[in-house]
């Protein structure tokens, strides 16, 4: 059995020459028990290709692990973990024990249950990873990331990465927001108007725990992020979810004692859906005769490659209603968890006290690595090269699902990274997804989405932002083989 050169990823944060890392990366997957005893490690040339070194250094490391017994060559057929290779240790499990509590009764809050989207861990070692969100190692800038990372380790930079800010954030990463993001986005901000959070998540839990209350109404998109339902409902709010259309939210369906209305213009999550300009000043329209906040979040607005972006809903906003929500997660890498928030002075003031409350501020070496990559211009470069990567996936996408008679249920006009699809009524995308990973293949049932209490369970989505080209059309041909024989 081949071991997939996907599995293989340099560390940005190991020491050492290239050759040192290589050799520790394979043998740590050898004594993690990732790599087993007899399977067949990608060539030198893939390897190298795959991470960007020479050749040299990949067989230099190769032939190390050779003389340390860790892998076995065989003539021509290629490098392999070698049957003397180390085992990883085994350990009896300990005797299993019974608490003395009642978890039934000393549980205050329970917060299991919800709709979730499961992602295996392991998911770069299938052959056809359709899943949302994980970053491709072949297209991110390791490199630069690094010298960023080792520039804010720095003695210069020593202050930025040791001190507790307590309710205050990196400097030079909010000047960056308010002088090149932001503008980007047709919104300009003062320092008093922008907080850094963990995330996109922890931006709209913040936003739910500032605004609601049990007395108050909020509004979601039907479908939706799972996890954004479930925060508001948490919140203990009054929860409406309203249908959209090809355009979005459609604002005439909005209830009329709605306090909250949660949306994602940019590409609707998860139809990919990119609202209209007149879709968006009728929605601003319906929050000001509402007397309604909007809380924007603006789901991959990077990522339109396809034409130029929309203007931002925070952007037409005159009355100081809106409230942006913005990531970094998903252009750069989900475990980097940094994304922020604008709004109005006194709502960031509540927020910035409710964050310093839960967890202070984000980490400062996180966040001045973050704005080194950004004034130096790595994002730009990577979102471009993201964004021609994903246009040229997509073109092979799309065909491959016509081509194999798979039917869309929606798509992005302006990019994206994932088509939204439909399967025949008799078809349970639960059971779907089960099937197809004896298959290798990862794909995301639509379950988790809406709000119905008896949801329907033939959509799915497919991304491609994780897939190789060559491997879309043979996925995509396995997908529709399964749905055929259900």
């Amino acid at each position: 059995m081949a071991i997939p050169v996907e599995t293989f990823f340099l560390k940005p944060d190991t020491k050492g020459t290239l050759q040192s890392r290589i050799q520790q990366m394979v043998a740590e997957g050898i004594l993690s028990g990732r790599f087993r005893r007899g399977e067949k490690l990608p060539s030198t040339r893939s390897l190298a290709q795959h991470l960007g070194v020479s050749r040299i250094t990949v067989t230099l490391a190769y032939t190390e692990l050779l003389a340390n017994d860790f892998l076995s060559s065989k003539g021509r057929s290629g490098y392999f973990v070698s049957p003397d290779a180390p085992e990883p240790p085994r350990f009896e499990k300990s005797a299993q024990r019974e608490d003395a509590v009642d978890w039934t009764r000393a549980l205050g809050q329970r917060f299991t249950g919800g709709a979730t989207l499961v992602k295996p861990t392991d998911w770069a070692q299938y052959r056809y990873p359709f899943l949302y969100g994980q970053t491709d190692p072949q297209l991110f800038d390791h490199a630069n990331w690094r010298q960023c990372a080792l520039q804010a380790l720095g003695a210069r930079d020593f202050a930025a990465l040791t001190r507790d800010y307590y309710d205050q954030d990196d400097p030079q990463l909010v000047e960056f927001l308010l002088r090149h993001t932001l503008p980007r986005r047709g919104i300009t901000a003062n320092p008093e108007e922008v907080l850094i959070t963990m995330g996109a998540q922890n931006a709209l839990w913040m936003t739910s725990q500032v605004l609601l209350t049990q007395r108050r109404k909020a509004v979601i998109e039907n479908p939706c992020y799972p996890a954004l339902r479930d925060v508001l409902t948490r919140s203990r709010c009054h929860l409406s979810a309203v249908d959209v259309d090809e355009d979005g939210l459609p604002p005439g369906d909005i209830p009329e004692t709605t306090d909250v209305i949660f949306t994602t213009p940019s590409h609707q999550c998860p139809t990919s859906h990119t609202m209209p300009l007149a879709r968006r000043q009728a929605l601003l329209d319906r929050a000001r005769d509402l007397n309604a906040l909007i809380v924007e979040d603006d789901y991959e607005f990077e990522l339109a490659y396809l034409k130029p972006p929309m203007p931002a809903l925070k952007s037409l906003d005159a009355d100081g209603r809106v409230i942006y929500v913005g990531s970094f997660s998903k252009s750069l890498f989900p475990g980097l968890r940094l994304g922020y928030l604008v709004g109005s002075a006194p709502f960031i003031r509540e927020a910035r006290a409710l964050r310093a409350s839960v967890l202070r501020h984000p980490p400062g070496l996180t966040q001045r690595t973050t704005a080194y990559f950004l004034s130096l211009g790595h994002y730009d470069s990577l979102i471009r090269r993201i964004g021609k990567a994903l246009h040229d996936r997509r073109v092979i996408m799309e065909h491959a699902i016509g081509k194999h008679g798979l039917s869309l249920a929606g798509k992005g006009t302006h990019g994206g990274s994932s088509f939204w699809m439909r399967a025949p009524e008799h078809v349970d995308c639960e059971d779907l997804a089960q099937r197809l990973r004896a298959s290798s293949v990862l794909i995301e049932p639509g379950t988790a989405f809406f709000a119905d209490r008896t949801p329907p369970r033939n959509f799915y989505r497919l991304a491609y932002s994780s897939i190789q080209q060559a491997r879309i059309d043979p996925g995509v041909a396995e997908i529709a083989r399964s749905i055929d024989a259900t």
